[in-house]
């Protein structure tokens, strides 16, 4: 006799805050490139924040040489001890700012960090100031988090930076709880200038809140060099990451610098998420520290990327850029030509074999009108992209 078919009453509900994460739009062009290449496309990738050069030769021989020994356990969740020091010591050397390695915390990449550090700082449904355009993952973790991303829109008058009176404006409205930056910026490329990033700090001390920093991109400037958060406040909590300079994106390793007071909250959470960061992932982030001959080889090209970019999409009608003092974007207001970021990608990518970003993973506001091209490839990549967009461009 068969049992009888048991039919629930409702299906349990989804957790509201999840439902309310966006995708990032950039992996879904990534996802839809991929399927063209399947069906035998040619695709040139201009829309991931990814360098295409290998990790440096030396940080891989390195994890080469932990993985022989066969052992590969768990770390401290704070990391090794000397990871910790010496990142520690690489803010003394390429700042001059003194950093107890007691304050430093290894993450799993910077996106760990960030669920870290919010965890650690803010009440549910505390309210904390980014820019906007911006980096979306800010947003979306968040709101994932039951916390209020408040967007600040910036422009030209601020060079695209926050600034204390848009931050007390957003604070007088409704209290805030946090602020953060990130310089060099993603998707603007543009990065703050020492007086900016010290009257931020101030502005937080004065009102009474934590600031974050995003420096991922350090590292990758092309005229001036970025300065840390720290070197203006010391209590403000810095984010970063091997990813980029090091060419480390898949090795999923990147720190913190925060107050003495956090780090043992920030431990017991990083105990219970994930006991600690792969251990070969920190073997080849203390590696990297010894690598800057063959990162800065890699940047020489990122910088002649730049240099064709900034001559020649103005040749092809696409001009209206900010400016791009840092990271690996050029980001492009294409208002002249549409109003519909979102088709002129989809249409970029089918027509002309070309995959970029549309603004609105940046900016739900103004973001339709925008696009966000990586020149993290190669110039010959570079060069394909600006001649098929071109040839599409006037066929339109």
């Amino acid at each position: 006799m068969s049992k009888p078919l048991i039919v629930p009453a409702a299906l349990p509900a989804l957790a509201e805050r999840a439902e309310r994460v966006a995708p990032f739009i950039v992996m879904d062009v990534m996802n839809q490139a991929a399927a063209i290449e399947r069906r035998g496309g040619s695709v040139v990738h201009m829309e991931v924040g990814q360098p295409s050069a290998p990790t440096p030769a030396s940080i891989r021989a390195a994890a080469s040489r932990a993985l022989e020994h066969g052992r590969i356990g768990y770390t401290q969740a704070l990391g090794t001890d000397s990871l910790r020091e010496r990142i520690a010591r690489y803010y003394q050397d390429a700042y001059g700012v003194a950093v107890a390695a007691e304050r430093v915390v290894v993450t799993t990449g910077s996106s760990g960090g960030f669920i870290l550090a919010f965890l650690a700082c803010f009440q549910p449904g505390a309210r904390i100031a980014i820019t906007a355009p911006g980096y979306p993952a800010y947003r979306n973790i968040l709101i994932a988090l039951g916390l209020e991303p408040v967007a600040i829109e910036v422009g030209p008058e601020t060079r695209f930076a926050l600034t204390p009176d848009l931050i007390e404006r957003a604070h007088r409205e409704k209290p805030l709880a946090g602020v953060l930056t990130m310089s060099p910026a993603n998707p603007t490329g543009v990065v703050m200038t020492p007086e900016a990033i010290a009257d931020v700090a101030a502005c937080c001390r004065k009102l009474g809140l934590w600031y974050i920093s995003d420096e991922i991109y350090h590292g990758l400037t092309y005229e001036t060099p970025a300065t840390t958060a720290l070197a203006a406040d010391p209590d403000a909590i810095v984010v970063n990451s091997f990813s980029k300079y090091y060419c480390m994106t898949g090795w999923r390793v990147g720190w913190l610098v925060v107050p003495q007071r956090l780090v043992r909250t920030i431990e017991r959470l990083q105990q219970n998420f994930s006991i600690s960061v792969p251990y070969l992932s920190q073997v080849a982030g203390e590696a990297a520290f010894d690598a800057t001959a063959e990162c800065e080889a890699i940047k020489a090209g990122y910088a002649a990327n730049r240099s064709f970019l900034l001559k020649a999409l103005p040749e092809i009608g696409l001009g209206d850029f900010l400016p791009v003092d840092g990271a690996f974007y050029i980001y492009l207001d294409i208002g002249r030509h549409s109003n519909d970021s979102m088709a002129f990608c989809r249409s970029v990518l089918e027509e002309a074999g070309v995959a970029i970003t549309p603004g609105l993973d940046f900016d739900e506001a103004r973001g339709a009108r925008t696009i966000r091209l990586s020149f993290a490839g190669s110039l010959s990549e570079c060069e394909e992209a600006v001649t098929r967009i071109g040839t599409w461009m006037k066929k339109r």
